[in-house]
């Protein structure tokens, strides 16, 4: 029985590994906005509380922060701020992409 459970151990631990994956990915919503300078997508992680997104060729990943309406992420240097189907994001309280719009799923 003990050689038949050590046996068995690695799948047993590599099912649980594809869960959590599969339970990550399916807590995760991946947004496209056309912003005016150019597209972004957003990937918000509903479970972790954060967006993580490329810019200037940097994976940022950024915590869900306090906002008095939207919904708005930081990692202190960057933030993106969402409010219905708008956003922005701005580094150091500069905006950098501006008039972000949701495109729809289709």
């Amino acid at each position: 029985m003990k050689k038949l459970l050590i046996a068995c151990l690695p799948a047993l631990l590599a099912g649980c590994s594809y869960y959590n994956q599969f339970v990550e990915r399916m807590h995760t919503d991946t947004l496209v906005y056309q912003c005016d300078e150019k597209p972004l997508t957003v990937k918000i992680n509903r479970t972790r509380q954060q967006a993580s997104f490329v810019w200037d060729d940097k994976l940022l990943t950024l915590q869900q922060g306090l906002s008095a309406s939207g919904a708005r992420y930081t990692d202190g240097v960057y933030v993106f701020w969402s409010k219905g189907n708008g956003a922005t994001v701005y580094k150091r309280d500069r905006i950098v992409l501006n008039n972000c719009q949701l495109i729809p799923e289709r």
